[in-house]
């Protein structure tokens, strides 16, 4: 067996379904070696595409998407889905063929220092040097990829070590922790803030996409009766049209603090909230919200983003947990005049018939159009 054939083993063990890249002679061990695996490679036209395919991947299914370039200019070309996928925490495992390291020392065609590249893109970038260190490599790449919050790993591979033979060695064995509650005094003094409350609401982010929190957020917010906005990286994680509660999306609009209901809120529960999707200076720009963090990992430090309570752990059971302290509420909150204008004006074009369609008669369409499952995806220029 030589190196490439125990990489290759060690991705299998990382249940590792496909790889997104480019052949090329950098990487040819690792694709004579992917002949005999179950692994399926997707050759794509553009090493950015096997990036940004990797990135999607690991977005739906919570496991590491894999890609895969040669040297130099290939994986230059990884960078940008790379940077995508650990700052939109989705992850990712990057693979780069690399020149052999005899030659490494000195100037030679297409080599690059690509460990220094991608360090500032990713949790993780190392080259392995010796093939005894492989399924560590691939273990740590993963584990690191996969933990809150996820993002990009990169391993460069040099040709020549990637054909030595190794003998005796197997993947490391693959085990997942679980996140756990929040302190519970904690949790109960959350609940107080919430109590006391005049105009609470939540702002939800990517991290409950992430952590599926979707039912215990809409049961939480239907206990007390709070309202939701979502970021645009949460859109789906409560429906729109069947919630009286979703008052939609805020991000990017110049209406957004007013409309989306932060002018008028005392206190905001930010959950699964990562301020790259949606900066507290536009949203909190008088620091005077109270504000609860919970989340899988501790806030970002910000002059405009400071928790008075945060929760750390499992978004889902801390959302659970929250429940039981608090009293269910039997009345409504005054619904935001922004979801009434939005819905007025969707329902005002559904049956257009102009040409060309307009663009609530096209967002009506793929409403009614789509099941709860599907995915609709639109391109912003990345």
């Amino acid at each position: 067996m030589n190196a490439a054939q125990l990489f290759v083993r060690c991705l299998e063990n990382e249940q590792v379904e496909y790889i997104f890249g480019i052949p090329g002679e950098e990487n040819m061990e690792m694709m004579d070696a992917l002949l005999e695996s179950k692994i399926k490679f997707i050759t794509c036209r553009h090493e950015q595409g096997a990036a940004f395919m990797a990135d999607v991947y690991g977005r739906l299914t919570g496991k590491a998407g894999v890609c895969l370039s040669t040297l130099g200019p290939g994986a230059t070309n990884l960078v940008t889905g790379v940077a995508d996928a650990n700052m939109d925490n989705s992850p990712v495992v990057a693979i780069a063929g690399q020149a052999a390291t005899y030659r490494m020392h000195k100037e030679s065609h297409q080599v690059l220092d690509l460990v220094s590249m991608f360090k500032p893109i990713t949790k993780y970038a190392i080259q392995i040097l010796e093939p005894e260190t492989i399924s560590e490599v691939i273990r740590k790449a993963f584990k690191l990829a996969q933990a809150e919050k996820p993002g990009a790993s990169f391993i460069d591979f040099p040709e020549n070590i990637s054909e030595m033979a190794i003998n005796d060695d197997v993947p490391l064995p693959v085990i997942n922790s679980r996140l756990t509650l929040a302190d519970n005094q904690l949790i109960l003094e959350a609940a107080e803030l919430i109590k006391k409350a005049k105009n609470p609401m939540i702002l939800v982010g990517n991290g409950a996409v992430r952590s599926k929190a979707s039912k215990n957020l809409q049961l939480f917010s239907e206990h007390f009766k709070i309202p939701i906005v979502n970021t645009f990286m949460a859109k789906g994680i409560v429906p729109y049209y069947k919630n009286s509660l979703s008052m939609g999306t805020v991000g990017l609009q110049r209406g957004d603090y007013e409309n989306g209901g932060f002018k008028k809120s005392d206190l905001v529960l930010c959950v699964g909230f990562d301020m790259v999707e949606y900066h507290p200076h536009i949203w909190n720009p008088n620091k005077e919200h109270t504000l609860i963090h919970i989340d899988t990992k501790a806030a970002e430090v910000d002059s405009s983003y400071v928790p008075d309570i945060e929760l750390i752990g499992n978004i889902g059971l801390n959302l659970k947990a929250l429940i039981d302290f608090l009293p269910a509420k039997l009345n409504y909150p005054n619904e935001f005049g922004i979801r009434t204008a939005i819905t007025k004006e969707m329902d005002r074009l559904k049956n257009s018939t102009d040409f060309p369609i307009k663009p609530q008669k096209i967002i009506w369409d793929l409403r009614t159009a789509m099941s709860k499952e599907d995915i609709a995806i639109s391109d912003v220029g990345a």
